[in-house]
């Protein structure tokens, strides 16, 4: 059985669909202002766009400091597991 809001969704998504096929209509005196607003739309997009690759950037460039921290903690590690190592193991004559 289907729920009252699957049943929403269903039909709205139905509405939809054929909208896609209908035209659209609108006032010869509103025309430059659709113009002018889908204009301002595509700016904000590609600026969002522009936006997203600068993070994409920041996190490619985060990722790889954070590979080279890594890389000398472990190198670090290393050489403090070797001093360890040296001074707690008898010496050898």
């Amino acid at each position: 059985m289907m729920t009252y809001c699957r049943w929403i969704r269903r039909c709205l998504i139905l509405r939809v669909n054929k909208m896609d096929k209908m035209p659209v209509f609108i006032k010869v005196s509103e025309y430059n202002e659709v113009l002018s607003l889908v204009k301002v739309i595509r700016k904000k997009i590609e600026d969002a766009k522009e936006t997203l690759l600068k993070i994409h950037d920041l996190k490619n460039e985060e990722d790889h400091q954070l590979e080279l921290w890594q890389h000398t903690l472990a190198e670090v590690e290393k050489k403090v597991d070797f001093i360890d190592h040296s001074l707690n193991e008898p010496e050898k004559y």
